[in-house]
């Protein structure tokens, strides 16, 4: 028996599973835009690692600042007692590029325990107990961000959950009549991604932000997939002239590494050091590795005039995906959805993809969604390859 027969047998075996049938592709090596399988064959990679790879798998300055890192050192103390320049100088950058309330980082190990964080700071802020989220928008998976995820399918097995949520629809007018002086944040992600990329109204967006200020409530937007470029701007909360009060990042924030951060005004997240101490704590968060990788990570992105091309590269993947079979494409930037007729008929085109070199999924809302969120890296060539592929993998017409 072949290495990799061992490995395949093993990785069902030993290796928790999240589903029933995985993909089990044995990747050996990954850079740029491709992945590469034991056997040699390359995978143009359309959803790097779910919004995580930014700027494409194993920039060489960021596995550089990894290296560098190491050389230094790895874990030392529980996250906030000692002085890490990593996580200062990334901290730094961060806030140098968000607005001015936003000025005080807590760096988690993912964007699930950001959303843990950012409740709970709401909650000694305000003193409040409720919360109101949105149906179908999807902030995690432990107990707390599943309490807020908005379908009951996800939450069912695992309830008792937590009480006090509200969970509305997303962009509607009666969302807004959810929140009161009792509600201690609306968390919101600002392009609903799951949902099979759905952006609201810009003006809903400014009206849900009054609401909150009439209320007193603190906003919390999630850009944990929409963050870092994704959808044109650095943030996506940029191109509605919206601001929150704690802002929630993941995915491509470790540059590849673990990583996720709930960022709020200093003088609230100062609640969280006192009546009790150590309000919120964590032993890996802001690993100094994972800072270092998301460091080189976003100065990369920011010299890269990446952003500036997403809107133009977002047109190009519009222009090419129009064939028969695919019922309407949405996008916010290179966040895209390409909606079929039902799932089967997803997974049909999925499998077809993979099968030609093609790596991509679906929406975990909106199974019918193929799911497009590339490297912001990636070039006219690779878009015109990967469409190539796509339409070409559609065995149906309607």
């Amino acid at each position: 028996m072949s290495n990799s027969q061992d490995n395949h047998r093993l990785f069902h075996r030993h290796v928790a599973q999240t589903s029933p049938n995985p993909l089990g592709l044995e990747i050996v090596k990954a850079e740029g835009l491709f992945l590469v399988d034991r056997n040699g064959k390359e995978y143009l990679d359309l959803i790097g690692g779910i919004s995580v790879c930014n700027t494409g798998h194993r920039h060489p300055r960021v596995v550089q600042a990894i290296k560098d890192q190491a050389d230094r050192y790895l874990h030392l103390l529980v996250y906030g007692e000692l002085i890490q320049s990593p996580q200062v100088e990334y901290a730094t950058l961060l806030a140098a590029h968000l607005p001015p309330s936003l000025d005080s980082i807590y760096f988690t190990n993912s964007g699930a325990e950001a959303t843990e964080g950012a409740m709970k700071l709401a909650k000694r802020v305000t003193g409040r107990p409720e919360i109101v989220a949105f149906n179908k928008s999807y902030h995690g998976s432990t107990q707390g961000a599943l309490s807020v995820m908005g379908d009951e399918y996800w939450r069912n097995a695992f309830r008792p959950l937590l009480p006090g949520i509200r969970h509305v629809d997303y962009n509607t007018p009666e969302a807004l009549d959810a929140i009161t002086t009792q509600t201690a944040c609306v968390i919101a992600e600002t392009v609903q991604a799951e949902r099979g990329v759905f952006a609201p109204d810009r003006d809903w967006l400014k009206e849900l932000r009054r609401r909150c200020d009439a209320t007193g409530t603190l906003l919390v937007l999630d850009e944990i997939q929409t963050g870092f470029g994704r959808t044109g701007t650095l943030w996506g909360f940029q191109q509605y002239n919206v601001l929150p009060d704690i802002l929630l990042l993941g995915k491509a924030l470790g540059g590849g590494l673990p990583m996720g951060a709930f960022i709020a005004g200093r003088q609230h997240m100062w609640t969280l050091t006192g009546d009790p101490v150590l309000g919120h704590i964590t032993t890996f968060g802001g690993h100094p590795l994972s800072c270092a990788a998301g460091l080189a990570s976003l100065q990369v992105l920011l010299g890269s005039g990446w952003i500036e091309e997403v809107t133009r590269k977002e047109a190009l993947f519009r222009r090419l995906l129009v064939h028969p079979a695919i019922r309407t494409v949405r996008s916010s930037g290179l966040l895209i959805a390409v909606e079929f007729d039902d799932f089967d008929q997803n997974k049909r085109v999925i499998d077809a993809c993979i099968t030609a070199g093609l790596l991509t999924d679906w929406y975990l809302f909106a199974p019918q969604c193929l799911r497009i969120a590339p490297p912001l890296s990636i070039t006219e060539e690779q878009i015109q390859k990967a469409c190539n592929i796509l339409l070409s993998s559609i065995p149906f017409f309607p």
